[in-house]
């Protein structure tokens, strides 16, 4: 009982979060350790739970029709070359190099989004051949960090969809959430497959993490560009925090 207690709140923050900027999995898989999980049991569990929420945010995008499929699905299949590229890089790379990259990208990016005039909302850029080169380009950068490394990694890809797609937020939200869904969903069914998942508990955090990331996307679909800029700043601070205390 004290491991739901522990675990749901948080994965419902998380939730909120991811639906609205990315990087949940910051702050639940932290707590899925803290709560006493073996760590691979920890990221099979935490799977099952954001994809849970991931699927419910997903559904709304789709349903208020902020998904171009097109677009997904290209960069739903870069995303997975670039996350089995970042995998295969992984087992041959010191670690501990991307994460001094990370300590001196953060304070950039923060410092870029938080003086920069330009707002989310004014990436309406019309989609053309050149979108989908960027789009598709930036799903295979971010896949391959995501298999070489991981955290945040849906926030950076929503930055990338913005800033050099030029996807109006709402679309490079729906896509991201797209992608996130069906890169955890394939995750998932590996760790299914060798029994990884405590799937109990699972469940009912992942009935948390719907209600965070419907909450989440609602907010962000109300008043995208208010919402968006101080959760991406936030997410920065908290895995710059994180990454320093890893090394």
């Amino acid at each position: 009982m004290l491991t739901f207690l522990i675990v749901c709140p948080a994965v419902f923050l998380a939730g909120l979060i991811d639906a609205i900027g990315g990087g949940g999995g910051l702050i639940s898989l932290p707590i899925y350790l803290l709560a006493g999980l073996p760590p691979h049991r920890a990221i099979a569990t935490n799977k099952l739970s954001s994809s849970m929420g991931t699927s419910a945010a997903t559904i709304r995008f789709a349903k208020r029709g902020h998904i171009n499929f097109k677009i997904a699905l290209s960069c739903s299949i870069t995303a997975i070359l670039g996350s089995f590229l970042g995998a295969s890089l992984s087992v041959y790379t010191n670690e501990r190099i991307i994460q001094i990259f990370i300590l001196i990208l953060l304070p950039i990016l923060f410092v870029y989004l938080l003086f920069t005039k330009k707002d989310f909302d004014s990436f309406t850029r019309k989609i053309s051949k050149t979108t989908y080169i960027a789009s598709i380009l930036s799903a295979f950068v971010i896949g391959v960090y995501d298999g070489f490394y991981g955290p945040g990694t849906g926030t950076f890809l929503l930055l990338c969809l913005t800033r050099f797609a030029g996807l109006d937020v709402l679309t490079a939200s729906g896509v991201t959430k797209f992608i996130n869904l069906v890169t955890n969903l394939t995750a998932l069914v590996t760790f299914l497959f060798y029994g990884k998942v405590y799937l109990l508990l699972g469940f009912v955090a992942g009935i948390c993490s719907i209600l965070g990331n419907l909450i989440g996307s609602g907010m962000l679909t109300k008043n995208a560009d208010k919402v968006l800029k101080p959760a991406i700043l936030g997410v920065i601070c908290i895995f710059f925090v994180r990454t320093v205390t890893s090394l």
